[in-house]
């Protein structure tokens, strides 16, 4: 059963946050500290005195309100999703699925440009903001992928291409694979391409930078990965309990991911991490960390690949090549690890390009 779902935060919740934050316990900082050890004190201060005295969180709830938001009951797990409809009748859809630290909402400038073609469904992961919490193990990527299957069966959607960054990539890969007969492509805007002694492959001087950056991430994995991955409980009591450690812990990646030629509105941001507060699904959201299959999943089903200059990782095309049935390619001259974000225009171009070329082709 599909029911519509209206966003409507309970105003002791806001009040709750704001007297949280005005009772902030800041921590010290030494001198000219930089990012060096983690978070800058003033640009946290900053945020987070924004977030407490003029961020209005009922404005951007109302505007979330504009859309169509529904929830269904899948495997047990409530799911929260965003269903719009295009006017163009002969018109395709498309799935398109965050990741972390993100939500439903890095998607919000792509649905103007993409419903001219598309009928969009953009559900949120579960354990995430209103998909949330979890309270069984094992929501995976495949599980989630096989989740969207059949939450596109209930929309009445046998053919329909998914897209995806970050967890979103892989979700929309096992996607794929799953349900190879009803997606007609997978676009992803991440794609780790990690070393394969066994290629005997000959790269680019360009390729054996990005793989040597991806080998330096493999040996020093992010610290907020390997809490997530081994422990998320733990993180999730801090994260729970005071906004602050959530505001950081979330902020901290937007400051460190993105292309400094397109930052993320701080307003943006701040509804993110309202939206991880508000449902106190930090630690719900961080399992998907500690869950995550690290085997690849064959995807049998056309993909292209938008790679950012300014991603955590970029992808080496030899080696995606052998793993999928890359039928698009592009490098995108700006953005960083939030593309619908940073270039929507660009990203929402990226994807037209390849569902419509692919629909023609097909």
């Amino acid at each position: 059963m599909i029911k519509p779902f209206r966003i409507d935060i309970p105003q002791s919740d806001l009040d709750d946050l704001n007297d949280r934050l005005a009772r902030t316990r800041w921590p010290n900082e030494v001198a000219d500290a930089g990012w060096d050890y983690g978070f800058p004190l003033a640009r946290l201060q900053e945020l987070a005195d924004h977030w407490r005295t003029t961020y209005d969180w009922r404005k951007h709830e109302a505007e979330l309100n504009e859309l169509p938001h529904f929830t269904t009951e899948i495997e047990g797990q409530n799911i929260h999703f965003v269903h719009v409809r295009s006017a163009k009748p002969d018109a395709g859809a498309l799935i398109l699925t965050h990741g972390w630290p993100g939500s439903f909402l890095e998607f919000l400038d792509l649905i103007e440009p993409l419903s001219k073609d598309f009928h969009l469904v953009i559900p949120s992961i579960p354990g995430y903001g209103f998909s949330g919490p979890t309270h069984e193990r094992g929501w995976d990527v495949v599980r989630v992928a096989t989740a969207w299957a059949e939450l596109m069966h209930r929309l009445g959607y046998d053919q329909y291409g998914a897209q995806g960054g970050d967890f979103g990539a892989g979700i929309s890969l096992a996607l794929g694979a799953a349900a190879p007969d009803h997606v007609v492509g997978v676009h992803v805007n991440y794609l780790p391409t990690r070393p394969d002694p066994d290629a005997n492959l000959t790269l680019s001087p360009s390729d054996e930078a990005r793989l040597d950056k991806i080998k330096h991430l493999m040996a020093n994995r992010p610290p907020y990965q390997a809490l997530q991955a081994a422990t998320p409980q733990t993180i999730g009591y801090a994260l729970t309990d005071s906004p602050v450690a959530q505001l950081a812990w979330i902020a901290e990646r937007f400051a460190h991911w993105t292309d400094p030629s397109t930052p993320v509105h701080d307003d943006r941001i701040l509804t993110n991490v309202s939206l991880y507060w508000l449902t106190a699904t930090a630690a719900s959201a961080a399992r998907l960390h500690h869950d995550a299959p690290r085997r690849i999943e064959p995807c049998p089903v056309p993909v292209g690949v938008a790679v950012l200059p300014h991603d955590i990782t970029q992808s080496v095309r030899p080696l995606a090549e052998r793993l999928y049935d890359i039928q698009h390619w592009s490098e995108l001259p700006q953005g960083g690890h939030f593309a619908a974000l940073e270039v929507p225009a660009l990203l929402a171009k990226d994807i037209r390009t390849f569902f419509l070329n692919h629909q023609a082709d097909s």
